[in-house]
């Protein structure tokens, strides 16, 4: 045989006895293949020891397989003969997930069938749409896309006004806009979180930036610069040739980012987030794995989007890369164990060789007014000028001289344009 040894894709079972169980297997991997192979005649190590054949033979496990296995499936089953052994292959595939074997659903994992719960069938049910956030409706129909046009501009592409909402994928097929529609829309309640806490745990907050409410590669974009802000760099004088120490490599987080965003549930529209400590960054998204995909395979690198219509804008845009080296490429600087995975959240931990340093903002030499707005914005980088005027009550003049004041003094800088870039407060 050119198969050697079971696999995903592949069930070997020994004798005919063993029936049940490879109806189990095979429900197993055509959920999570959508196709599957069973060999009968072959030991667990590839030892081909044959079957015995009789009239009723390929009947019965063709009967077996209509009334044991829902949805119908039809299978293929042949006889092939190795030396004077014969052995039965029985193949099928379908798209109906997902199958269950006896009223119950299983789902491959290696080489080895994993019985799953109703959730998990709901999820698999769910996949039958390819991409969650293209088949959901969204539930505010006044959308614009100004931002999202913009960002094609800039990567020099052809567009079409006429045509453009619909190559995007972001129409359902009833033509109303989609959930990923709302997402990348010039207005939408979904906010993404960068916040800095003191010290090695949660405790204390000594910032909350909040990127959103506007076309989600943006917010995206906006939250990965502020982060990499904060990359310090520590010279090493220990060794005779001088030694640049970054407090974490950017690449990795790039990638940890970029996936958190493509593996988040979005259908929940909770958004992935950046928690910084003195320590570590922590990057969250929501949803773990999906059911069809392994760890083996994630860790491999095999590229397994939750949100497909999301990977295709944002690869276009030069967001995001194809060929699914992220988790590798984190792998090679921080290990496996930056990777903490479970059913509802994938957590990507960046340690720093130093601690970050972090001290109090100095308020020497300011007026009372200077303070307010300084205060406001190390709590919050990203604040508005309305916001300051609401948290100072000051008026919008007189915000906007303390902001100049402020530029002057070397207390603060801005970071990006004045519609999506952010205030940095100088130590």
């Amino acid at each position: 045989m050119e198969i050697k040894r079971e696999t995903e894709f592949v069930e070997f079972k020994e004798s005919l006895s063993q029936l049940s169980r490879a109806l189990e297997s095979l429900v197993a991997m055509i959920n999570k293949h959508g196709n599957a192979i069973v060999y009968f005649g072959v030991k667990d190590n590839g030892e081909i020891v044959g079957v015995k054949v009789g009239n009723k033979t390929m009947k019965d496990i063709s009967q077996a397989v209509s009334e044991r296995i829902k949805p119908l499936l039809v299978p293929r089953i042949t006889e092939e003969l190795y030396g004077d052994k014969v052995i039965i292959k029985l193949e099928a595939s379908g798209t109906n997930t997902p199958y269950s074997s006896d009223g119950n659903y299983f789902i491959r994992s290696g080489n080895e069938n994993r019985k799953i719960d109703p959730d998990t069938m709901r999820q698999l049910i769910f996949r039958n749409s390819n991409d969650n956030i293209v088949e959901i409706e969204s539930f505010n129909q006044d959308l614009t896309f100004t931002q999202l046009w913009q960002l094609y501009i800039l990567r020099d592409f052809t567009l079409s006004k006429d045509t453009f909402v619909k190559n995007t994928g972001l129409l359902t097929r009833n033509n109303k806009y989609n959930l990923l529609g709302y997402l990348l829309a010039d207005n939408n309640d979904v906010s993404i979180k960068v916040i800095r806490f003191k010290g090695l745990d949660k405790t204390e907050i000594i910032s909350r930036n909040e990127f959103g409410y506007k076309c989600l590669l943006l917010a995206f974009q906006n939250a990965l610069e502020y982060t990499l802000s904060y990359n310090e760099t520590k010279v090493d004088m220990s060794q005779i040739v001088r030694k640049e120490i970054k407090l974490f490599d950017e690449s990795s987080l790039r990638e940890a980012w970029s996936n958190a965003c493509l593996h988040t549930r979005w259908d929940k529209l909770i958004s992935p987030a950046i928690y910084i400590f003195d320590d570590r960054i922590e990057v969250i998204s929501t949803g773990g794995l999906p059911i069809d995909y392994s760890e083996e395979d994630f860790y491999s690198g095999i590229s397994h989007p939750i949100n497909r219509g999301l990977q295709k804008i944002m690869g276009q845009l030069g967001l995001v890369e194809q060929t699914g080296h992220g988790v590798p490429e984190i792998i090679k600087h921080y290990g496996k164990e930056a990777f903490t995975l479970n059913d509802n959240y994938i957590n990507v931990t960046l340690k720093f060789p130093f601690l970050l340093v972090h001290g109090e903002t100095s308020y020497s030499e300011l007026n009372s007014s200077q303070i307010k707005v300084l205060k406001a914005i190390s709590i919050k980088p990203s604040i508005k000028t309305q916001e300051l005027c609401d948290v100072t009550g000051l008026g919008i003049s007189r915000i906007n001289e303390l902001i100049k004041e402020l530029k002057e003094l070397n207390r603060i800088k801005r970071v990006g344009s004045n519609k999506t870039g952010y205030w940095e407060v100088l130590k």
